[in-house]
C-alpha cells in the first residue's frame, strides 16, 4: 500500500473543513510543516508511537530501561580509559568511566571518544548528578 503524503496545504485544508484530527500510521506521513502546522491549529495527531516529530530520529536508548548490570562493561570487553585532558574533573569519575566504557564496549570505534566524554558530562549535570 503507497505512503499518503500530508503537507501544510492539506492540514489547513482539513482544518477548514472541520476535522480536528487526524489519525497517523505507518502509512502517513506528515511533512515537517505539516506537522508544525497542525500544532499550530490544536489539530490533535492521534497515534500509536511516541510523539516524535517527523524528522527526529529514533533513539529507542531514551526510551528502554537498563538493568543494573547494563552499566557494566561486557565481559571480555577491554578496559577503556579516557584521553589526557578529557577525564572529568569532579568526584563522578567512577560513574563517568562506567558509562564511558559501557558505550564503547557496544558501539566500539563508532564514537568519537572526546565528544563522548562531553556528552556524558552534559548529561550527568543535567540529571544533578554533578
Amino acid at each position: 500500500m503507497p505512503k499518503e503524503f500530508y503537507t501544510e496545504r492539506d492540514i489547513e485544508d482539513l482544518f477548514k473543513r472541520g476535522i480536528l484530527s487526524l489519525t497517523l500510521s505507518d502509512d502517513i506521513a506528515l511533512t515537517e510543516l505539516a506537522y508544525e502546522k497542525a500544532n499550530r491549529l490544536g489539530m490533535q495527531l492521534v497515534r500509536a508511537q511516541p510523539d516524535n516529530p517527523p524528522c527526529a530520529p529514533v533513539r529507542p536508548y531514551l526510551a528502554t530501561s537498563l538493568s543494573p548490570a547494563a552499566g557494566a562493561p561486557a565481559a571480555g570487553a577491554p578496559a577503556v580509559s579516557a584521553p589526557a585532558g578529557s577525564a572529568p574533573a569532579s568526584g563522578n569519575q567512577e560513574l563517568h568511566s562506567r558509562i564511558r566504557a559501557a558505550v564503547l564496549s557496544r558501539m566500539g570505534d563508532q564514537v568519537d571518544q572526546a565528544m563522548l566524554d562531553i556528552i556524558i558530562e552534559r548529561v550527568l549535570k543535567n540529571v544533578g548528578v554533578k
